[in-house]
């Protein structure tokens, strides 16, 4: 008599049933795919290993293993020249983006625990003239959130650099972040409180030419003369600059009068250093925003910082309402 129940599949490996990994994941090859970035960036391999902290022979053999792994070649080697192969260069985009995805989640684990410091980047002149004299008060709140800062102008890759959350200074419209406006931002011509007694406030361009007047790329006077804040050039004549926190220092140095955004100058303006030469400030399209990565608003370093910052900015007004940073 045959027995007609269904025969039950084989029962998998122990190892695969508590949810192990298969053993190509097991067998990865994570360091030789660390050298392969490495030595991909410098194209040299004795360069990336003294980056790497190891030997020329250590990176060739990884290198070489990742090759057999794969069975492709990824460099083509002639002398001490190295370039990399066609299959290479479309592999390296997609290695260094899984390497920093897996770094920024242990970072991330570190980060629920506690542990390691609260990463942030920003323009550096935000920094300097807006949110170091506020950090102080950041600090006695908060003894235990150590912070590393970044400064530049390009919009950083959180995920390539290990970045937790920058300050940007824009529209607010930016893909996969979460922004939270800071504040918002105002044009105001700005010089010595001396030249203002001297020459008298401005209102309009022929004002300006009781001054000597001076430029900057980011800060253009014709967004102010014609409430354009889309217009803005490099001038033919007269001093300029393409940095905001030089004009502001050569302004408080008395060399002219400069066109300045609010938050750079409020801090000056209230302690006397320099004067505001008009009542009419210009709303800037762009406002300054604290961003990162949707899932990291669950850590709670993060989330106190965040929470900190927008009450400072809350707290700071336009011109004309001079606050002390608190």
């Amino acid at each position: 008599m045959t027995d007609a129940r269904p025969k039950r599949p084989p029962r998998p490996p122990a190892a695969r049933r508590r949810g192990a990994p298969p053993s190509a994941i097991r067998r990865l090859p994570l360091a030789s795919l660390r050298v392969f970035v490495a030595v991909a960036e410098h194209l040299s391999f004795t360069r990336a290993a003294d980056a790497l902290g190891v030997t020329v022979s250590a990176a060739s053999m990884q290198v070489h293993a990742l090759e057999q792994y794969l069975r492709i070649a990824l460099f083509k080697r002639e002398g001490r020249q190295v370039a990399l192969t066609v299959e290479g260069s479309l592999l390296l985009p997609k290695v260094r983006s899984g390497l920093c995805a897996l770094e920024q989640a242990l970072d991330e684990t570190r980060a629920e625990r506690g542990a390691g410091p609260l990463r942030l980047t920003m323009l550096s002149s935000f920094l300097s003239q807006w949110l170091l004299p506020r950090l102080s008060a950041f600090a006695e709140l908060h003894p235990r959130i150590d912070l590393q800062i970044h400064t530049g102008a390009e919009i950083v890759d959180f995920a390539r650099t290990g970045m937790h959350a920058g300050i940007r200074f824009g529209a607010g419209q930016w893909p996969n972040v979460h922004s939270d406006k800071v504040l918002d931002e105002w044009l105001v011509p700005v010089c010595r409180p001396s030249l203002l007694r001297k020459h008298g406030p401005v209102a309009n361009a022929d004002d300006l030419k009781r001054y000597r007047v001076m430029h900057s790329t980011s800060e253009p006077w014709s967004a102010w003369l014609f409430e354009d804040v889309a217009t803005e050039f490099w001038p033919s004549s007269g001093i300029a600059f393409d940095d905001s926190l030089a004009i502001i220092r050569a302004t408080a140095a008395g060399q002219g009068l400069a066109l300045a955004r609010w938050s750079l100058v409020a801090d000056e303006v209230r302690d006397g250093h320099l004067a505001v030469a008009s009542p009419r400030a210009l709303k800037f399209a762009r406002a300054y925003y604290f961003v990162c990565p949707p899932a990291l608003l669950r850590l709670e370093k993060l989330d106190v910082f965040r929470r900190w910052l927008v009450d400072q900015g809350a707290r700071f007004g336009p011109p004309g309402g001079l606050t002390k940073p608190a």
